[in-house]
């Protein structure tokens, strides 16, 4: 029994008010599906503590590839994604000042160069040659559009064209028989998403 003159705090959620606690993210409704709520709240708790404990449990990759099942009344996609991409930039900003602190400013700086230059070097291949290419029966991604964002990370590696990790992240290609195979394209996409964060 609590007496009178105990202040119980109006933080304190029972477990009923704590089950009709609003949901982190927008929902979605009718036909489109959304990222899992509890899959969703589980990672970002975990990306959470992880961060805040300064631990290695997670890295800004591994944020990256972070996927969640598809499902109705779920988390609005384009929200979590944003989410995400701000977790990620924290990560990467702790991994920059842990490296500046070990090794110097100056060894970070040439490695992201280093990073850059691979990248630039396998972009000067001719258009239409820039990666794999899946069979005639399979699809992969369309070879002009990725080309296009291609020619768009050459410009921002060599002449400093404004060009960000959000754009990076958000980019989608149409599917093509004989495209581009998405893995070769997808791990370029991420070294380059690095080298942006290693500069910011």
């Amino acid at each position: 029994m609590v007496s009178d003159d105990v202040q119980v705090s109006d933080d304190v959620q029972t477990p009923d008010e704590a089950e009709q606690a609003p949901p982190a993210f927008s929902l979605t409704s009718g036909r489109v599906r959304g990222y899992h709520r509890a899959a969703v709240d589980t990672f970002l708790a975990a990306a959470r503590a992880a961060f805040e404990g300064d631990s290695d449990d997670l890295s800004a990759a591994e944020v990256r590839v972070a996927s969640f099942p598809l499902v109705k009344n779920g988390y609005v996609v384009s929200e979590v994604d944003a989410a995400l991409g701000r977790v990620e930039d924290a990560f990467a900003a702790r991994a920059r000042e842990r490296a500046v602190r070990a090794e110097g400013a100056g060894a970070w700086v040439e490695q992201a160069r280093d990073d850059a230059q691979v990248i630039l070097d396998h972009l000067a291949r001719p258009k239409r040659q820039r990666f794999g290419r899946t069979g005639i029966l399979s699809f992969g991604y369309r070879i002009d559009e990725v080309d296009h964002v291609s020619t768009r990370i050459a410009r921002y590696l060599r002449d400093g064209e404004p060009l960000t990790a959000e754009q990076l992240r958000s980019a989608a290609f149409r599917m093509q028989r004989g495209g581009y195979r998405e893995e070769q394209v997808d791990a370029l996409l991420d070294a380059t998403v690095d080298v942006i964060l290693a500069v910011r």
